[in-house]
């Protein structure tokens, strides 16, 4: 997994009843874009994340 700074975390719940999480990647860091990332969600907390399977990198248009 590999992200830049401005792309979205989009975290997809486990759960019935959980609601999926989403968030702006502020901080890469590890090497080559690599995790783990520091991410700020939409309900303005922020967090070092290391990605699991039930996470994907939506990039922003500008690192296409």
């Amino acid at each position: 997994m590999q992200a830049a700074v401005g792309d979205q975390l989009h975290i997809h719940s486990r759960s019935v009843g959980m609601v999926d999480q989403k968030g702006e990647i502020i901080e890469v860091r590890g090497a080559d874009g690599q995790p783990p990332y520091v991410v700020r969600f939409e309900d303005g907390h922020e967090g070092l994340i290391y990605p699991g399977p039930d996470c994907n990198i939506e990039q922003r248009e500008a690192n296409r």
